[in-house]
This record gives C-alpha cells, structure tokens and sequence, in this order.
C-alpha cells in the first residue's frame, strides 16, 4: 500500500510503500476513495497546539514516527476479517475515526470520542492520507446514500462535530444564532443549523471569501469581525445579544466576542483549535448568568444522527475541492496560509 508519512514534525509528507495489512478478527480493510483535509491535521502535523501566552501543548507523545495523517476518510470495504460481521467486499462508507479503548468509562457510555486512551485513526494510529486503511469493526462503516464520496467524507468531522457543538447550543436557542467561524467546520455548521433550526443566522468572519460564501448559504447576516465596531453591530443585530453563540474558530479573539455577544443567561460554545486563551471577567460570567462550554468531536450515535439527515437530503453541502492524494503537503501549507474556502479533499 501507499501513503503519505511525515517522518518528522512540520516536516515533508513523503510517499512510502508497505504491504498491505490483512484484516483480522472484527477489522476491516478499506480502500480509500478520499479523506478530507482538516485544520487539525495542520496542529498535528506540527506537533502542538497553541495555549496562548507563548505557550503551546505538546501532542507528539502520543503517535509513532513515520505517520499518516487523515481521518475524514471515506472509501470502500477491500476484504474483512473472520469475525466482521454485517458488511460485504465492495460496500462504501463514511468511516467514524473517533475510536476508544473500549474498556473504559467513556467507551461504555457511547463517548469513546473522548476516551483517554484513544485508538482515532489518523491522530493516534495511521489514518487516510493512503490508499487503504484499517478500520476496527463494522459498525464504524456508514451509508452515505447519494452524496458524493468526496464531500461524504467531510461528514466524520467537520460534519459530526459542527453537529455536536449545535446540539450542545440548542438548549440556549431562541430565535437567534450567532456563529463566528466559516472554515471546514463552521461551514458544515451553517448548512446544518439550516437542517435544525428555525432561527435566522449570523455569521461573523475575518476573510472576504468566507464572508461571501456565507452570505450565498443563506446566512441572514454576516459581520466581518475585522471592523472596529464588530461588537456594536453584532449587539445591534441581536438586540442586545445572542441566546446561543458557537465559535468555530476558537482563538482568543474570537472567543472574547463570542463572550460579549452572548445575552444574559445564555451559552457559548467554544469547538474551533486555532489557540490562545479566554480572560473572564468572572462577575460578568455570574451576573449575567452565563455558560462557557466547550465541544469536541461527536458520538458514535450522534454520527449515526447526522448521516441520517445526510442520506435524506436534508444538508446543503459545504463548499469543497478535489486534489490528488500526492497534493497533501502542500495543501496542508495552503491551510496553513488561509488559503481554503470549506474543505480540500484529497483524492485517490
């Protein structure tokens, strides 16, 4: 088989050939159609994550060099171990990356994707920058219906964890919601708060590009955060504040407006990993009755949920471009650069 490995943190993403693993047991074989490149990919490539005040999180202890990167994959079932039961050679899916031990609290509860000793194909064992990849059991395979496997693929993280944060903001919903953030994941939160709710949309953003995309997907408003008066025109448009405001871009700037923007007793949600930090002004955060949360990934069943909606048509699709598999690395510097509108998949 072929991948793209870095040897390295920050390094070249260089083509390796090895033989073709053998499933065993529940594991399946899949050969990958195409797997989506997402900004997380960027952090673990370069091995930390930014905490703010120069600080950065240190994420290179928990993988084996050379790596393969990617774990939006989507793809078809090439051969099954003895034990894989309910799939046939050639059947397509979306593959859920998010596994757990399975022998752990958080496993048992239906939340491996917060498992402490996770097994997620792509940031802990290698993912979809291949040709094939091995998944663990069936039922981390999903339909996908008639949605184009390119775009499919999106849905096993921009797509499940835009759909978890809005299902943690939907308790503080009124008629209103403010999402800061049009990346990969902002995007799928667009279309699929447009799927969920009846509530007028607000999106704000940094990049003309974004902000034009936003506005073409339905976006009632759209606010470019760049402007000195972002927080006056977001407290104007939602009279004073939002009920429920996601911040898909998580850095210390967007997460301070998100802060301002909320109204009394209601939530913000926090999913985005561009980094830094959040100063509260802690009787503000009493005062005012309100809730920080913070949102990673989403559930084997909260997948099942989403792809669901998928199958029925009922999610407009983020915009998205192909690139050969080959393409990786420098499509991995042009994420870097902000150089991506939705999401770049690549291809096999």
């Amino acid at each position: 088989m072929k991948s793209y490995q870095f040897r390295e943190y920050g390094g070249p993403l260089e083509p390796a050939e090895r033989p073709t693993p053998e499933p065993t047991g529940t594991e399946l074989l899949v050969r990958v159609h195409a797997c989506g490149l997402c900004h997380s990919d960027l952090h673990l490539w370069q091995g930390y994550f930014e905490m703010g005040g120069g600080r950065k999180l240190d994420v290179r202890a928990v993988r084996e060099l050379p790596f393969t990167l990617g774990h939006e994959i989507v793809g078809e079932v090439a051969a099954a171990g003895p034990d894989a039961d309910g799939v046939a050679v050639g059947q397509r899916g979306v593959v859920f990356p998010w596994i757990g031990c399975g022998g752990c609290g958080f496993c048992d509860a239906d939340r491996e994707h917060l498992c402490h000793r996770p097994r997620a194909l792509g940031t802990h064992l290698d993912g979809g920058f291949a040709d094939h990849v091995i998944v663990p059991h069936p039922r981390y395979l999903f339909d996908f219906g008639d949605v184009p496997p390119a775009l499919a693929g999106t849905y096993a993280c921009s797509g499940l964890t835009a759909y978890s944060a809005l299902r943690k903001a939907e308790r503080w919903l009124e008629d209103q919601l403010v999402i800061i953030g049009a990346g990969g994941v902002g995007f799928a939160g667009i279309q699929l708060a447009k799927a969920l709710f009846d509530a007028e949309l607000i999106v704000v953003e940094v990049d003309d590009a974004k902000l034009d995309a936003a506005r073409r997907a339905g976006a009632a408003h759209v606010v470019d955060a760049r402007e000195d008066d972002a927080p006056r025109q977001l407290k104007k448009l939602t009279n004073g504040g939002c009920a429920a405001v996601v911040d898909f871009a998580g850095s210390s700037a967007s997460t301070a407006l998100g802060f301002r923007t909320v109204a009394k007793s209601g939530g913000l949600v926090v999913v985005g990993l561009l980094g830094g930090s959040l100063s509260v002004p802690l009787p503000l955060l009493v005062l005012k009755d309100l809730a920080v949360q913070g949102s990673d990934l989403g559930s084997l069943k909260e997948m099942a949920e989403l792809m669901e909606l998928v199958r029925a048509g009922c999610v407009d699709p983020i915009p998205y471009a192909t690139r050969p598999m080959d393409e990786a690395e420098a499509s991995l510097r042009d994420l870097e650069a902000g150089r991506v509108v939705g999401r770049v998949v690549l291809t096999v």
